[in-house]
């Protein structure tokens, strides 16, 4: 996606000169100061790009960027952090919903069984008194929080610093996982990826659960090792899975996740709004003002030795 019109008009307006990305080739970009969103075939260009000062990403997430080499050469990365919170929590609730209120089992369904409805009401359930617990107490996490509590749902977090965040009602650390989790009738993954968070959602996690929990990822799909996924799906330690994120994508066409009949699934689609680029522009428009005043970035700027 481009800058939007509104974006382009007021840098434009400051004095900045926009260069479109079909303008772009990997001997010009020496003469970037910023960069609005990235392509991977970029990164062999960074040797050179003397003057590139940041790079304002386009999402929330930035594992995909070569970290180690935007710290050495002294480059700020932005990131997207806050404007999905509102659509990736109204998906975790519509996923959660289609698994309480049978609409996941009825789309399921054929003619000739689709009025089985003892077969779909035996598996019906509101949300009033469940327990979610949410990997990542972020943004995002916060408004999954928050809309779940309105159900009348326990909301519990993880994080790496287990300090209290409102609306949560507790908070433990990466060491409080499998307690936290054995509280769980959702768990739900918003963690960034990190060393510490791939393949966190691994066999020895979900051996421990015992309440088979709903599995949620909208987070990343390498954090979650899929064929302990499927395998905790098979064997009764998970309910069901809502996935929005795979460990590899797309997902391939033989993957066992196709023919789970417990498992919902979307194409990396949760955080998604008809107002994104809009929202992602302002962030750039307001770092780019910012960086011209005092080489600082106004918002977002991401901790390049913690990739989140």
């Amino acid at each position: 996606m481009g800058l939007s019109d509104a974006a382009v008009e007021e840098l434009t307006a400051i004095g900045t000169q926009i260069v479109h990305r079909s303008d772009l080739k990997n001997d010009n970009l020496a003469g970037i100061t910023a960069i609005f969103g990235w392509q991977r075939d970029l990164a062999p260009a960074l040797a050179t790009a003397n003057d590139l000062r940041f790079i304002q990403s386009y999402s929330a997430g930035v594992d995909y960027f070569p970290l180690d080499v935007l710290r050495a050469k002294h480059i700020m990365l932005a990131n997207t952090s806050g404007i999905h919170a509102i659509p990736i929590a109204e998906s975790t609730v519509g996923y959660i919903l289609a698994f309480a209120r049978g609409i996941f089992a009825s789309s399921k369904k054929t003619p000739t069984n689709f009025w089985d409805q003892q077969g779909v009401r035996s598996n019906m359930f509101t949300l009033t008194n469940k327990t979610a617990v949410i990997f990542g107490t972020g943004h995002i996490g916060q408004k999954i929080a928050e809309a779940l509590a309105a159900f009348g749902v326990t909301v519990l977090g993880i994080s790496h610093h287990g300090r209290p965040v409102a609306p949560f009602a507790e908070v433990g650390t990466d060491q409080q996982s499998a307690e936290f989790a054995h509280r769980a009738d959702f768990i739900i993954n918003i963690m960034p990826l990190t060393p510490a968070t791939k393949g966190f959602f691994n066999q020895s996690f979900f051996a421990t659960l015992t309440r088979q929990p709903f599995f949620i990822n909208v987070g990343r799909g390498p954090s979650v090792v899929t064929a302990d996924l499927v395998a905790a799906l098979k064997n009764g330690k998970l309910r069901g899975a809502a996935l929005d994120v795979y460990e590899q994508e797309p997902l391939p066409a033989n993957s066992p996740l196709w023919d789970l009949p417990n498992v919902l699934m979307t194409p990396h689609v949760s955080g998604n709004f008809a107002e994104m680029n809009d929202a992602a522009s302002e962030i750039f428009t307001n770092n780019v003002q910012q960086f011209l005043q005092d080489e600082t970035l106004a918002q977002n700027e991401v901790d390049l030795s913690q990739g989140y």
